[in-house]
């Protein structure tokens, strides 16, 4: 007991007169001297702690209470007597394993709970979270301590490697789905899941991570594209949110070993909102990411999304194509698939049959048949699209061209008469042609139906109620390869931080684009298998405006930051 407190231990008992420094600093030097002979396990060696009491030094009532009293944790003042069920119910068998201690008592709403380790000051903080009450600590000799709880939980002493020791929990993996089930249900697990959640769609999260670890258990959330940490639970709780959540989801609570995907829906303030929720097993517990498809505040229509006219104009007028490819590119995050979304909702009509197929589905829209991919069952992206095909469709949106088989297809359907939606992952649009091309789609293919492309980003809006001029030194500007003259007549902004925007400076997020139509000439180019290069270049001759240069015109607009044009172009 008490192996990793011999400092505190060897200072409370010089300190309250009970044994002097030489007979410390004698002990110090046996078990250093017999912790060498042994290869420097000294994890092996008896602590002060029972080298004092084993060789009697000090009595061991006096040896407690000079503990008590040097942590000002109460000293049980007798035998504790037996503890009714309902009392020691309040914690579980496993968060007693991990704490060593035992609520002997409640009263008025405080719970008193005896604990063998009365140096840990987490202790009364996390059993409180787990309890949902005030919790008052006890201290009692740790041998009698250990017999209740063996005789209150049935448990066997902890092996080396516990809460107290510094060393990592292992979870049971035998444990019941009754157990489980019962985790899950606690009041403080399910008061704190409810209380993320919520919290998450209020700030606006696209994404809430758990994360266990071998020492923490952190919690955070995507808000505007960056990770913040929520204040967490303790460790313990991991297991019984991981439960909680996978009971929300439908998920198998028992299998810990895979990793599975559901769904749930949650009630935020006036309004409900889809969470997707994923697990993955890992060496400290599942981890857990929930993805918010909250459609209120994404508002899929297209006038919403912040295109410039032109843009617009140009998106709407390929989406208004009786056949063709329309395709969306970027990054993981940048907003393609709510572009694709606002596009199919802008030309949903009686008149039209619109099929998606998308890994998974996330937003529902009334009036379009909706498919999610299932692989193991052989229902891909391609084979939908060729079962699409015999369902009379007249607009088509594939999530993601992934494959040459996929991109084969699209090309087959927009010959025949289809108009395809649908999302590649480039970092401008030219590349988009230069993808397909990869992928073995022919060059004459592509030029004859290919209606336009569009990149696009999402950046993190500088908070309107604090933002300030900021002074970017030239040398910077220019050393990131931005012409000078484009700054010339405008200034950047930057957040300071304030309550409205939580101290980050960001509030929101903006969309900057990029739009590419096939014209005569690009097809042409197209067709002749002409570099990239040429491609862009022709298509900035035409009108076509880079990201960089969207993003550098937003953030002198004051709309965002130097420091986001950087990250995101």
């Amino acid at each position: 007991m008490f192996e990793s407190r011999d400092e505190a231990i060897s200072e409370l008992l010089i300190q309250q007169g009970l044994v002097r420094a030489a007979q410390l600093e004698e002990l110090r030097q046996g078990l250093h001297t017999s912790g060498a002979a042994a290869g420097g396990q000294q994890a092996c060696n008896p602590s002060v702690a029972d080298t004092v009491l084993a060789k009697g030094w000090v009595e061991r009532p006096a040896f407690f209470a000079a503990i008590a009293r040097a942590t000002g944790v109460q000293l049980l003042p007798g035998a504790v007597g037996e503890i009714d069920a309902a009392t020691t119910g309040l914690l579980t068998a496993e968060l007693a394993r991990n704490y060593r201690a035992v609520p002997w008592r409640s009263d008025g709403g405080i719970v008193d709970v005896l604990a063998a380790d009365p140096f840990d000051p987490g202790v009364a903080p996390d059993l409180a979270f787990a309890l949902g009450h005030c919790v008052r600590i006890w201290f009692d000799d740790p041998d009698k301590t250990e017999r209740l709880l063996e005789r209150s939980y049935g448990l066997q002493r902890e092996k080396a490697g516990s809460r107290a020791g510094g060393g990592v929990v292992e979870l049971d993996p035998e444990i019941s789905t009754a157990d489980l089930e019962s985790m899950a249900g606690q009041p403080p697990v399910v008061q704190f899941v409810e209380s993320v959640l919520s919290r998450a769609v209020l700030d606006r999260a696209s994404d809430i991570h758990f994360e266990p670890f071998a020492r923490e258990f952190k919690v955070r959330c995507r808000v505007d594209g960056v990770l913040h940490e929520v204040p967490p639970p303790p460790t313990e709780m991991a297991l019984p949110i991981a439960s909680r959540i996978k009971v929300l989801a439908g998920l198998d609570i028992a299998e810990r070993r895979l990793p599975q995907d559901g769904r749930l829906r949650f009630a935020a303030g006036q309004r409900a909102v889809d969470l997707r929720v994923s697990t993955l097993p890992t060496q400290c517990g599942e981890s857990i990411v929930l993805r918010v498809l909250d459609q209120s505040a994404v508002g899929l229509e297209l006038a919403k999304l912040g295109m410039p006219r032109d843009v617009m104009a140009g998106v709407r007028e390929a989406i208004r194509r009786p056949h063709g490819i329309f395709i969306v590119t970027g990054p993981t995050g940048s907003g393609k698939t709510t572009t694709l979304y606002s596009a199919l909702r802008e030309i949903n009509s009686l008149e039209s049959k619109l099929l998606t197929v998308e890994d998974p589905v996330e937003y529902g829209i009334d009036g379009i048949m909706q498919v999610s991919v299932n692989p193991p069952a052989g229902l891909t992206f391609a084979s939908a699209m060729r079962a699409f095909l015999r369902q009379d469709p007249d607009v088509i949106m594939v999530g993601e061209i992934r494959d040459p088989e996929t991109a084969q297809t699209a090309i087959q359907a927009a010959l025949t008469g289809h108009l395809v939606m649908t999302t590649l992952h480039t970092n401008d649009a030219p590349g988009a042609i230069t993808r397909l091309l990869d992928m073995g789609v022919e060059s004459f293919l592509l030029a004859a139906t290919v209606e336009g492309v569009l990149a696009q980003r999402l950046m993190r809006r500088v908070c309107q109620a604090c933002r300030e001029p900021e002074e970017i030194p030239e040398k910077t500007v220019g050393g990131c390869g931005i012409k000078i003259e484009a700054t010339a007549g405008g200034h950047f902004f930057r957040g300071r931080g304030c309550a409205a925007c939580g101290q980050t400076g960001y509030r929101g997020r903006i969309g900057i684009y990029e739009w590419l139509p096939l014209t005569g000439s690009m097809r042409e180019l197209i067709t002749a298998n002409a570099p990239v290069l040429a491609m862009k270049a022709r298509a900035r001759e035409e009108g076509m405006r880079r990201l960089r240069d969207e993003a550098l015109r937003a953030a002198l607009a004051g709309e965002t930051t130097f420091e986001e044009v950087l990250r995101h172009t």
